[in-house]
């Protein structure tokens, strides 16, 4: 498998360029103000640039997998871009892998995840400078939102195009990010007491809570 000679590979520019588009976008929406939020950033980060430089650079799960890849889906070339979709080659699709069923479900995840982000992030911010305990929008609904909403992007890059190093790294990433949602209740609950036990009674920590209390 001979990267080098491919044209869909190598493109060192365009992983920079998409890396650095989506650390910034969701630096824009999460805003880091401490060394907690610059760390949650920090591993998002990292996430990203090895999906891209697999997605544009060398494809490093296609060349492992060629052999087995070659075997159970004969007739495809997977030194081709579109080849990296790989749960839309596994399952058979034939048509653009972008209008996939899991292309689309990863644009839910990453668009949801997106808008998550950016209506957290006024509450939560709101509240730091008041000194006070973010409870309304999303946080009326899941306790962590932010967090969650790094996940949902994460879950949806995967869906989009799964590598070995992205799936390895996100279920580590997944369990800091559950650490780190642990290490600030028991702060807040240090500085609220009842008042943020109360709210862990009525809110879930990561599944939303719709019905109205």
């Amino acid at each position: 498998m001979n990267v080098a000679d491919g044209n869909d590979y190598g493109l060192w520019s365009l992983v920079l360029i998409n890396s650095a588009f989506f650390i910034l976008f969701a630096a824009s929406f999460f805003r880091p103000q401490t060394r907690q939020d610059w760390r949650t950033l920090g591993m998002f980060s990292a996430f990203v640039v090895a999906l891209f430089t697999e997605m544009y650079g060398f494809p490093l799960t296609l060349y492992l997998l060629s052999g087995w890849l070659a075997e159970r889906v004969p007739g495809v070339d997977f030194l081709a871009h579109d080849a990296g979709h790989l749960l839309e080659v596994l399952f058979g699709w034939k048509a653009n892998p972008h209008f996939g069923p899991f292309h689309l479900l990863s644009n839910v995840f990453i668009i949801g995840g997106f808008w998550l982000l950016a209506r957290a992030w006024p509450v939560h911010y709101a509240a730091q400078k008041a000194g006070a305990l973010a409870h309304t929008g999303p946080y009326a609904r899941i306790r962590h939102p932010q967090y969650a909403a790094f996940m949902l992007i994460m879950i949806g890059f995967l869906l989009q195009w799964p590598t070995l190093i992205t799936a390895a790294t996100f279920p580590i990433l997944a369990a800091t990010y559950i650490k780190l949602a642990r290490r600030e209740e028991t702060e807040a609950l240090s500085r609220f007491g009842e008042l943020y036990r109360t709210y862990q009674r009525k809110v879930p920590g990561w599944f939303p809570l719709f019905s109205q209390r």
